[in-house]
């Protein structure tokens, strides 16, 4: 089985956390400025998206009840006239009831059929192609659930976001050297720099890009533990500056209130997967083949989470 194998020049880290925030900062009730500010942040970032689901629900979702919902996560490498390539794909599965979270990596050069092109390309150029609608669309086909909302940041704001919350704690399992850092195994403590480094290695790394996903859904836990600690609120303002520049999401204010007192017990339990394939040469380009059994075997286990 051959290795995904990303580009050099696109490896820098490119992971969409507002959702994180979201989810376990709870800085609604701890005072009049507080919720005002998360509020106007809130109200800033909200960019609804207009589509028809290629996977629609029988009924809309209900947070008040506690429905499990779904997240595209997308980073994006955004340039001047350049609306850029969505090179970090994450699918989150959130289940109140199980107090759990599905963390799923798409390696970016995963070959589908991009819906509203009317072509198989890689994945991740159906942002550059048709922005979060054609996204959301392809990655639900794809997947075959339904994608309820989306967090889209620029890496740009990567450091900015980590360093927000005073940085993050992660277990190491593999010593290595990056960019003139030194990570030792065990657990370590990263600032936005830092954590920057520790996500983009890949070639030291005998798991390939695979085991780069894994540190980036690492990063992924890590806001979240950091997000979920009290002291986190002293930092609240530098958190939202943060995620002011840097993120969009369709969630309105209201949903985050509501996720962030329903939901917030699921991140206890994070269970992060990757899909297995093999890559392939196709009209000499680089595609990542995700087999029919395999793609089936990831559909069931979210479908399960979503309790489809």
């Amino acid at each position: 089985m051959s290795r995904y194998k990303p580009k050099k020049k696109r490896k820098a880290l490119k992971i969409v956390l507002i959702v994180l925030l979201v989810l376990v900062v709870g800085l609604v009730g701890y005072g009049y400025s507080i919720y005002h500010n998360l509020n106007k942040t809130a109200n800033s970032i909200h960019k609804p998206v207009e589509r028809n689901p290629e996977v629609p629900r029988s009924s809309d979702l209900e947070l008040g009840k506690k429905e499990p919902f779904s997240v595209l996560m997308l980073g994006v490498d955004e340039r001047a006239g350049d609306r850029g390539r969505s090179d970090t794909i994450i699918v989150m599965a959130v289940n109140p009831e199980k107090k759990s979270i599905e963390m799923l990596s798409i390696p970016r050069d995963t070959r589908v059929e991009i819906v509203g092109k009317g072509i198989n390309d890689k994945i991740n150029h159906a942002y550059a192609f048709g922005g979060i609608e054609m996204s959301m669309n392809t990655v639900e086909k794809f997947l075959d659930i339904p994608i309820d909302y989306y967090i889209k940041m620029n890496m740009d704001g990567f450091k900015e976001i980590v360093d927000s919350v005073g940085g993050i704690n992660v277990n190491n399992d593999l010593e290595f050297s990056y960019e003139k850092k030194h990570f030792p195994k065990g657990e370590i403590s990263l600032n936005g720099a830092d954590a920057l480094a520790y996500s983009r290695m890949r070639k030291n790394d005998p798991r390939g890009d695979f085991g780069r996903q894994m540190r980036q859904r690492q990063v992924i836990q890590g806001v979240i533990n950091k997000g979920a600690n009290i002291s986190a609120l002293w930092k609240y303002d530098d958190v939202l500056k943060a995620l002011g520049k840097n993120v969009e999401t369709n969630m309105s204010f209201n949903e985050m209130v509501e996720i962030q007192k329903n939901y917030k017990s699921a991140r206890h339990n994070i269970e992060q997967y990757q899909i297995d394939g093999q890559g392939q040469r196709i009209d000499n380009i680089y595609y990542y083949i995700v087999p029919q059994d395999e793609r089936e075997r990831i559909q069931s286990i979210l479908k399960e989470q979503l309790n489809i």
